[in-house]
């Protein structure tokens, strides 16, 4: 969502062209993928089996001697390639695609400096500076009533005023001159106040602010760069533990895909008469727990508290545990929410399914 959100800036406030946009929402759809592939495979099997139940199928599969384990066998087989798939996105796809993204987003804001400049609007794009001009004429790139506040020196901020502008852009060099007429800069400092009155006054302003504050880090590096500078390549220990997490996260976040196979069937198995609402309503906590888990555990591994591979693959060995035991208590056929829970809850869950089955 916060790409999202820089990309909507650049529709809004830089007038980027729409085919460019759609180049930049194509680089993120692989880090979409990561998270949505198993969301997507948990719901399919909550859904699959929730309906194969409600039809009392698996009461009929029972009685012919297919026992849960036949049944297991696609969903793991399924498991695998959904695995690897989302494995594929993590190590490859992810890296390239975040790279792509944030080189085209830097391009794309540099092309389009020269358009933020715009009639009555503060605009502070650039970092230490906020232009406001009264009247902008963009084919003659000139300016009245201009106004600029200059804090790229916070020891000594000027504010600007002045009649006239004219600007000028340097593409290769990625500098824009502000040609000043008719004006006044103003400099206060701690207790003193100064004030220069200008026929002409030059103003030179760097654009590589798009590099600066579009800068690569972990989520962008392969795992050649990831294992460099874990071994060495960084001194910050703070960057280099998010590296560390980083690297073991690529491959723990495709593994839930099994995760999600063990705790899955059990769970539509025992979602009888709830359908498709139940299997969205079970899917969807199923996947807030393990998420949250997995966001507590990252902390955890960020702030030291564990080692990056234990905080990253920790929310996969609990719910691992937690899909074979459910296995074990649908094959032994007892509830697989009940012991999980007091009584009075296990109750409001069921009715929750059921009144799900029920509208539909």
């Amino acid at each position: 969502m916060g790409r999202f959100l820089k990309i909507a800036e650049l529709v809004v406030s830089k007038g980027v062209p729409l085919s460019e946009i759609c180049r930049l929402i194509v680089y993120l759809l692989p880090s979409f993928a990561l998270v949505t592939i198993p969301m997507a495979f948990l719901l399919a099997i909550l859904l699959a089996f929730g309906r194969l139940s409600a039809d009392s199928e698996v009461i009929a599969m029972k009685a012919s001697g297919v026992g849960l384990g036949r049944l297991m066998t696609p969903v793991l087989a399924f498991a695998a390639i959904t695995t690897l798939a989302t494995l594929a996105i993590a190590v490859y796809a992810v890296p390239v695609g975040n790279s792509a993204f944030k080189d085209l987003l830097g391009k794309a804001v540099e092309s389009s400096a020269d358009i933020d400049i715009r009639e009555r609007v503060f605009v502070d794009t650039i970092p230490g500076l906020v232009i406001y001009v009264e009247g902008y004429d963009k084919n003659a790139h000139t300016m009245t009533g201009v106004m600029i506040q200059d804090d790229r020196r916070p020891d000594n901020p000027l504010t600007i005023f002045a009649g006239h502008g004219t600007l000028s852009m340097d593409a290769p060099s990625r500098r824009a001159n502000l040609l000043l007429e008719e004006g006044s800069i103003h400099n206060i400092h701690e207790s003193s106040y100064r004030l220069v009155n200008f026929r002409e006054y030059e103003l030179n302003i760097k654009l590589d602010h798009a590099i600066r504050a579009i800068s690569r880090n972990e989520l962008d590096m392969s795992l050649q760069e990831l294992e460099a500078g874990i071994k060495g390549g960084t001194t910050d220990p703070r960057i280099k533990k998010d590296m560390e997490i980083e690297y073991y996260r690529r491959f723990a976040t495709p593994f839930a895909c099994f995760v999600f196979a063990l705790a899955g069937v059990p769970l539509g198995i025992q979602n009888r008469r709830s359908g498709k609402g139940g299997g969205f309503a079970v899917s969807i906590a199923l996947l807030i727990i393990y998420y949250v888990v997995l966001s507590a555990s990252k902390t955890l591994g960020e702030k030291g508290v564990l080692d990056a591979a234990v905080a990253m693959w920790a929310p996969n060995v609990i719910f691992l545990a937690l899909g074979g035991w459910f296995c074990l208590r649908s094959a032994a056929e007892k509830s697989v929410l009940g012991p999980l829970a007091p009584a009075a809850i296990s109750d409001f869950v069921r009715k929750i399914l059921s009144s799900a089955g029920k509208t539909r």
